[in-house]
């Protein structure tokens, strides 16, 4: 068996190419490994050579003879064995800065200090093994960086595991703090909520929605849209519906409340370029009307009388560019039988069979008034919508969406 020759990439560095139509009894089965040797002593870099060699391991072994030239070699490895004492690294110190820069890679102690205390430091450091030189064969050589290479992929999934669980548990409850329960008493009218995340990496967005009844006769709705998905966005909506809360219940005067709740938003918001629209609708049940504010956000869709057709409040500005006072709309119910849906733009950001066309608001009401939908009940209508939309844009939608349908008598 030659000697390993130096490779011309970095001075110092020895690639030891190894193939084999298979592993002898015993041995694990697995796919080619790339490990990367960190040793000064080019007489034992070249025994673990041949000892890998022997067993026909499926290993291709690098050579770094210093940890200076181990940081240029680890990148793509799957196992670092590593000697404990190099010339610019010693002992422990030596192992934490090597898996400091392998972060992605087994580390396997090679050494030749029989240390067994030093040996169980090692592994509570966060090596995968310790293994003592003139001690292990080819056999157990190899075996050892196999089990090491699973060993560490497996903590990895358990890692990317838990991480995933902690996002849910945190997607869960900022869901919970985003969609709560209306806080009303009334039965004259009732309110259907509606909320469905998007595609984003199952995170949830900040889209959020509230009702609140002041008086027997008032009732408050918001739907709002933060721009963005993922934590920060839906802990930025939760603010906003707790802070709009707080702004009815406090009794604020109406037109002062979207530039209370824009200050919060600017003041709370991670970068500057983060906005959010909202819709606002202030039900007068005893009066029979409903004043509207819109910052960037889609209008409501009023059903009545049979027909659908949107309520024509001014958009107004996004919340967060320029301040300045949404414009109200009065809208006069012309019957007790009605229903206004309030939803966020995911609804209708879907495309059209296909094409570059999206849904738009023209589309959301073409959907309600297609006569199949005066079969869907009240109560099961925006999760129709969703149905329908999904249906014309040929798969899931890709924002969240959220609804709220308030109804009075027969809701169309």
């Amino acid at each position: 068996m030659a000697r390993p020759h130096r490779g011309t990439g970095v001075p110092g560095a020895a690639v030891v190419p190894r193939a084999g139509a298979g592993l002898p009894g015993g041995l694990p089965p697995g796919e080619r490994l790339r490990v990367l040797l960190v040793e000064d002593d080019e007489g034992d870099a070249f025994l673990v050579g041949e000892l890998l060699a022997e067993t026909n391991s499926m290993i291709d072994l690098l050579v770094a003879t210093s940890l200076s030239e181990a940081r240029q070699r680890v990148m793509g490895v799957d196992c670092v064995l590593l000697d404990l004492g190099l010339p610019d690294a010693q002992g422990l110190d030596g192992l934490r800065r090597v898996l400091e820069m392998a972060s992605g890679a087994a580390v396997c102690v090679l050494t030749g200090r029989s240390d067994e205390h030093l040996g169980i430091v090692a592994v509570a450091e966060g090596a995968q093994d310790y293994l003592v030189k003139g001690q292990v064969d080819g056999v157990l050589l190899t075996r050892a960086l196999r089990y090491a290479v699973e060993r560490k992929r497996a903590d990895e999934n358990a890692r990317r595991l838990r991480e995933v669980e902690l996002r849910q548990a945190e997607s869960a409850r900022l869901e919970r703090g985003l969609l709560p329960q209306p806080l009303m008493t009334t039965d004259e009218v009732s309110v259907h909520t509606f909320y469905r995340p998007g595609r984003h990496a199952a995170l949830i967005g900040g889209d959020f929605y509230d009702v609140v009844q002041t008086r027997p006769d008032r009732i408050d709705l918001i739907v709002g849209d933060v721009c963005g998905h993922g934590v920060d966005e839906a802990a930025l909506g939760v603010e906003l519906r707790v802070a709009w809360r707080a702004l009815v219940l406090a009794g604020v005067p109406d037109d002062e409340v979207l530039p209370a709740l824009e200050q919060v938003l600017m003041s709370e918001r991670r970068l500057q370029e983060i906005f959010a629209t909202v819709a606002t609708v202030r039900l007068d049940l005893a009066s029979a009307r409903a004043t509207v504010r819109l910052a960037g956000h889609p209008p409501p869709l009023l059903l009545s009388g049979g027909k659908v057709a949107p309520v024509p409040a001014k958009g107004g500005l996004l919340l967060g560019v320029r301040p300045r006072r949404p414009v109200a709309f009065d809208l006069e119910f012309d019957t007790d039988d009605w229903s206004l849906l309030m939803y966020t733009d995911g609804l209708i950001e879907g495309r059209v069979d296909g094409g570059d066309e999206r849904l738009d608001v023209p589309g959301l009401t073409g959907l309600l008034a297609e006569p199949a939908n005066r079969a869907v009940p009240l109560s099961e209508l925006p999760a129709w919508l969703v149905g329908r939309a999904e249906q014309i844009n040929g798969g899931p939608l890709a924002d969240d969406v959220a609804m709220l349908l308030v109804t009075r008598g027969g809701g169309r």
